[in-house]
C-alpha cells in the first residue's frame, strides 16, 4: 500500500499538474502542496474531500486504504 503523500505525487504527475496548478485547483498555496508531497504536514478533510475531487478518486484510494 502507497501512502498519501507518495498517491499524491504520482497522480498529480499523471494528470500533467504542477505543484502550482493542483494547488490552485484545491485552494491552497504551492508550498502547501509541497509540504503535503514531503510529508511534513497532512491535509485538512476539506482538502482531502478537494483532492479527492480533483482526481476523480475516493478518499480511501488517496490516503492509502485502497488499492482501487
Amino acid at each position: 500500500m502507497s501512502s498519501f503523500s507518495e498517491n499524491l505525487k504520482r497522480m498529480r504527475k499523471e494528470n500533467g499538474m504542477s505543484q502550482q496548478k493542483l494547488a490552485q485547483a484545491v485552494g491552497v498555496t504551492q508550498q502547501c502542496v509541497s509540504e503535503w508531497e514531503k510529508e511534513n504536514i497532512e491535509p485538512t478533510l476539506s482538502n482531502l474531500c478537494e483532492l479527492a475531487d480533483t482526481f476523480d478518486v475516493s478518499i480511501d484510494y488517496l490516503v492509502g486504504r485502497k488499492d482501487y
